[in-house]
């Protein structure tokens, strides 16, 4: 289109035409037809019509109400410069559909003119006295006409709002009265859900809060009067709110205590519950109000600390029991040992003794797990390379754990790294799991348990145990079970929690695993999903080992001379200060030294110890010592002896150690520790080992 001074016609100033160009043939000729057409009235038309269009929008933009419309998703198409103005938007960004509704109102009022009910093919008006957001963040009192317009399908489809200022002196007339308005301003911009009732019970008001927490429990989406409130509690506790409500409409109960409720949700929600009633209120239909209030993250922290401290205790029961219950198992199974080797297999009392020498080894693994629970049993950690222990375990005991139901494969990653961890223990979580695995598989399936390398780049942060960045060893324990509910999965860890049935199981062993492992340095984590199976995930750190200077005259093991280690001697000399408070227990332990050679001294304290030093005449070869011990513990019996004699050799014993007592060990190796309950066996070869012959 072309404007032309003067026009073709020689008539006017100036003319409007339309030029249009199109190539034509005509057997061998090849012509360009150019057409030109007038369009001067057309064109000073549609110039009117835009003239006229931008006087609207002036007016629009200028008037003393503000207005904004919303697409579907929630962002502005367009708003009128008084609005931006009021709210201090720049014009031209508030109009590029870049700024959404959450970022002029809150989440409550955006949840609320997103979510208005309406009917297919219908328009519907809400008047709402809300707060909306300035830049600054400041809150902007506002009354909205808010139109939305609904499909065929009953889909929203976009809508205009008008937006009256309700701040005082402002340019729009504030018609309400202003304790009304500071009224609704209250009760739609209040954090807490608050619906008023009429006399059975259904909803007469609810402000934005309640709509946002319950208006999906409502059969049309957001629309909740003149429904039944009880519908937003679930079906086991609306009975007792059902009473509530009719007790404060009848009886007019001005102070009724809260009620903790669960939501009507897939997922509920802890809420807190008030009832009122209303004694004055302008409307008459309004006879109570309800106050929700949204508890489930305070809940979740409450039952946290609630488990926290639950674990807390039990683990100080643990620790509190172990160091005398094991000292009952160290008497029971030493005096065990002793008979046994005064005795023949053929003796009629012989299969007696050994089997309470075995229930006392169960009892003493009891002790264990809770001691690993608590994350105070003392780890023996050796370098460990974990394809050969699980090599070893499949096919020492696993296969036969596992029955001819259930088919073990074992993955073994390249190149492992080495981990530091107590292999007693490490094959004890490895046993504990495969068994819940079986367990898991009663028509039979497939355990599959594999190891890996996982570098500090990929490690993983997951199942809320918070793995810390570095290089771990990996150990999957996958089963094709029937798997987990969340609220199985969430309970596992916690000691005595166990989904079989009465006398199938105790509860402590997931518990146990996990305390191995913490008390390891090392992450658990666990993946179920019902009907899928369950996958167990065990980070351990690797060892990395300290540079060591060699030794050259130390010997080269396996240097091809052919020679035979000799048969152990675990008989030798040398005199013995044996410090115990338990009777029973030093007199067993006396017993067995005495009978391999040793002199044996006794002392029922560390102070009595102190008196039997200070008295002989030449220096002991070794004292052993309890660590828990009335008076004095044998910690500072150690330290009391070293200032007397630095280069005294000193051996603990316990069965429990405390975090202060451990703290207090020595880190250079000159302290050995045997836990209780052991063997006359590690007895016999710690002490030979300390003293030398």
């Amino acid at each position: 289109e072309l404007r032309m001074s003067p026009a073709l016609n020689g008539k006017a100033d100036h003319g409007w035409y339309r030029v249009s160009v199109k190539p034509m043939r005509n057997n061998a000729e090849s012509y360009v037809r150019w057409k030109v057409s007038e369009v001067t009235e057309d064109r000073v038309e549609q110039e009117h019509i835009f003239q006229e269009l931008q006087v609207a929008i002036h007016y629009l933009d200028n008037a003393p109400a503000g207005f904004f419309s919303l697409l579907r998703n929630g962002s502005i198409a367009y708003m009128n410069a008084t609005l931006a103005r009021w709210l201090d938007y720049d014009l031209a960004s508030a109009g590029s559909a870049s700024l959404m509704l959450s970022d002029i109102a809150s989440q409550d009022v955006a949840a609320l003119l997103t979510n208005l009910p309406g009917k297919p093919g219908e328009e519907t008006v809400e008047t709402l006295d809300v707060d909306l957001r300035q830049r600054n963040g400041r809150p902007l009192p506002v009354r909205l006409l808010h139109r939305v317009s609904f499909g065929a399908g009953g889909e929203a489809k976009s809508s205009s709002t008008l937006v009256l200022n309700r701040l005082s002196g402002a340019t729009a007339a504030d018609t309400g009265d202003a304790y009304e308005l500071r009224y609704v301003r209250l009760f739609n911009n209040s954090p807490m859900a608050i619906a008023s009732l009429d006399g059975e019970g259904k909803i007469v008001n609810a402000n934005t809060s309640f709509i946002r927490l319950f208006g999906a429990l409502s059969p049309i989406a957001g629309k909740m009067e003149g429904l039944p409130v009880s519908v937003i509690i679930s079906d086991a506790q609306r009975q007792d709110f059902t009473k509530s409500i009719l007790s404060a409409v009848t009886d007019g109960c001005v102070d009724p205590a809260p009620l903790e409720l669960l939501s009507a949700e897939e997922s509920p929600r802890a809420l807190r519950v008030w009832t009122q009633p209303v004694t004055d209120a302008g409307d008459p239909k309004e006879r109570a109000v309800v106050f929700a209030l949204d508890r489930t993250e305070l809940r979740q922290v409450e039952e946290q600390l609630v488990q926290a401290q639950k674990m807390n205790a039990i683990g100080q029961l643990a620790g509190g029991i172990a160091h005398d219950f094991n000292n009952v198992l160290q008497a029971i199974l030493g005096n065990c040992e002793l008979l046994l080797l005064t005795m023949r297999p053929t003796d009629s009392s012989y299969q007696g003794i050994l089997q309470i020498k075995e229930n006392s080894k169960r009892a003493a693994r009891l002790v264990r797990q809770l001691l690993a629970f608590s994350r105070r049993q003392t780890l023996m950690p050796t370098v460990l390379n974990l394809n050969d222990i699980l090599s070893d375990l499949a096919t020492d005991v696993l296969r036969r754990v596992m029955g001819g139901k259930v088919r073990l494969e074992l993955f073994h990653g390249r190149s492992l790294w080495p981990v530091q961890a107590d292999v007693n223990q490490l094959e004890n979580v490895i046993i504990n799991l495969s068994v819940n695995a079986r367990d898991a598989m009663p028509e039979g399936g497939l355990l599959t348990i594999r190891t890996s390398n996982v570098t500090k780049e990929s490690t993983v942060l997951s199942g809320g145990n918070g793995i810390l960045e570095g290089d771990y060893v990996l150990i999957e324990v996958e089963d094709t079970g029937h798997g987990m509910t969340p609220e199985i999965k969430a309970k596992i860890f916690e000691p005595f929690f166990t989904t079989k049935g009465i006398g199938k199981g105790t509860g402590l062993g997931l518990a146990t695993v996990f305390g191995i492992i913490q008390q390891s340095g090392g992450f658990i984590d666990v993946e179920s999903e019902v009907g899928k199976g369950t996958v167990f995930r065990i980070y351990l750190p690797r060892y990395v080992e300290e540079p060591k200077a060699q030794v050259e005259d130390e010997p080269a093991a396996g240097d091809g001379s052919g020679s035979v280690a000799p048969v152990a001697d675990l008989t030798g000399q040398g005199v013995i200060l044996l410090v115990d408070d338990d009777d029973p227990v030093r007199m067993v332990n006396k017993r067995a030294l005495e009978m391999r050679g040793y002199s044996v001294l006794e002392a029922v304290s560390g102070v009595e110890a102190l008196k039997v030093v200070d008295t002989l005449d030449k220096p002991l070869d070794l004292v052993i010592s309890d660590v828990m011990m009335p008076e004095m513990d044998g910690l500072t019996l150690l330290g009391e002896l070293r200032n007397r004699d630095p280069s005294i050799k000193v051996m603990l014993v316990s069965g429990d150690i405390r975090d202060d007592l451990m703290d207090k060990m020595p880190e250079d190796g000159s302290l050995k520790f045997l836990p209780k309950p052991f063997s006359i066996k590690q007895l016999i070869e710690t002490v030979k080992s300390i003293i030398g012959h």
